[in-house]
């Protein structure tokens, strides 16, 4: 079994800090995750070089503890991205229960599930912007990769908001920040070793969609070769266009939709109709009040439309991925446990089965 290697330190943080400035003089309007990259070393890294400035460190392990608080503050952003969507939704933090290392947000406004066994580090933030100085929850994983974010917005309780600060504030602020060479994905199996048939009996007799990863893990095959072998009556291939089409018709239908959009540590769910589209460049947005997706539309390598059998009745998805067969985002039409799905999703998918098959 392969572990992740703590990296070598290559820099102080001093001499860091000195060279993201520079960075950021040459590059005023650069976003920390694409200096990140530029400069060769994590987010997480780049956020506590402001450490006892603009940064402070949160307690670690008490992250489950972090976001039953949350509900105090009022509305705020959340935020949930990978490399190649950015899920921005607005709202307070509703019903929230933490058991063990998995963690759930449940409401009208902010719907997570919470992976905290890959939480490591996290910072209460303080930027200046043109608009005034921006606070922020900020949670990364062993690698130092972002995996939740937490803005405070006018909405925001700030006093309610400086007390979780304080209350979670870090009692060493000088504790060196250790990060984890990033794990690689494990190596697929060959096809020829994947029990198809079994697959596909067991795809069958689904009862829920939260059973679909049980049952890739029971044969042991990766997500989007599951989706290859499983044939048409479960899984089939359409042009990586199909995202945008599935929004701008959702849009002009006015069908209610669920987007999911997520990393190992979280997985962000907006749920209701999209209104205000906009593509700037490679990205492909949403821009509604309550919520914005930020989609680079040109990093989707492949799409299929999903069906999973379940005790509701068949279940319609779009699931997106890049090059290297992570999932980037999907998209479901509006629904609860217990009730169908609706028809107008349905209809909205048989639209895109004509127009954008491959």
């Amino acid at each position: 079994m392969s572990m992740a290697m703590t990296q070598p330190k290559a820099e102080s943080s001093g001499a860091l800090a000195l060279r993201y400035r520079a960075y950021r003089a040459e590059h005023p309007k650069v976003r920390i995750r694409d200096a990140a990259r530029s400069l060769g070393v994590s987010e997480a890294e780049l956020v506590a070089t402001g450490n006892g400035d603009t940064a402070t460190r949160l307690h670690a392990d008490r992250w489950g503890d972090v976001i039953k608080a949350l509900p105090e503050v009022g509305p705020v952003m959340a935020l949930t991205r990978n490399d190649d969507c950015v899920h921005e939704r607005h709202g307070a933090y509703g019903e929230v229960s933490v058991n063990g290392a998995m963690g759930l947000v449940l409401g009208e406004d902010i719907d997570l599930r919470l992976f905290l066994n890959r939480w490591r580090h996290g910072f209460a933030v303080r930027e200046m912007t043109g608009h005034g100085e921006r606070r922020s929850l900020q949670f990364f994983d062993g690698a130092g990769q972002a995996v939740h974010k937490v803005y405070a917005t006018e909405h925001t309780d700030r006093a309610a908001f400086d007390k979780l600060v304080a209350r979670f504030t870090a009692a060493d602020q000088d504790m060196p920040l250790t990060i984890e060479a990033p794990k690689a994905a494990p190596a697929g199996r060959p096809d020829e070793a994947i029990d198809v048939a079994g697959m596909r009996e067991a795809w069958s007799k689904l009862e829920d969609t939260h059973d679909f990863f049980g049952m890739l893990n029971k044969f042991a095959v990766e997500r989007t070769q599951a989706l290859r072998l499983a044939g048409k009556e479960f899984a089939e291939p359409v042009k990586p266009s199909v995202a945008r089409r599935t929004l701008e018709i959702a849009a002009e239908r006015q069908v209610p939709i669920m987007v999911f959009v997520g990393n190992p540590g979280c997985i962000q769910i907006h749920t209701g109709k999209v209104t205000t589209l906009k593509p700037v460049g490679p990205w492909f947005n949403v821009l509604d009040p309550m919520f914005n997706l930020h989609l680079r539309e040109d990093r989707i390598d492949r799409a299929w439309i999903v069906h999973k059998p379940t005790r509701d009745g068949a279940v319609t998805s779009i699931e997106l991925f890049d090059d290297r067969n992570n999932l980037i985002a999907q998209l479901f039409g509006k629904r609860k446990p217990g009730l169908p799905e609706l028809p107008e999703w349905r209809t909205l998918v048989g639209d895109l089965r004509a127009t954008e098959a491959q």
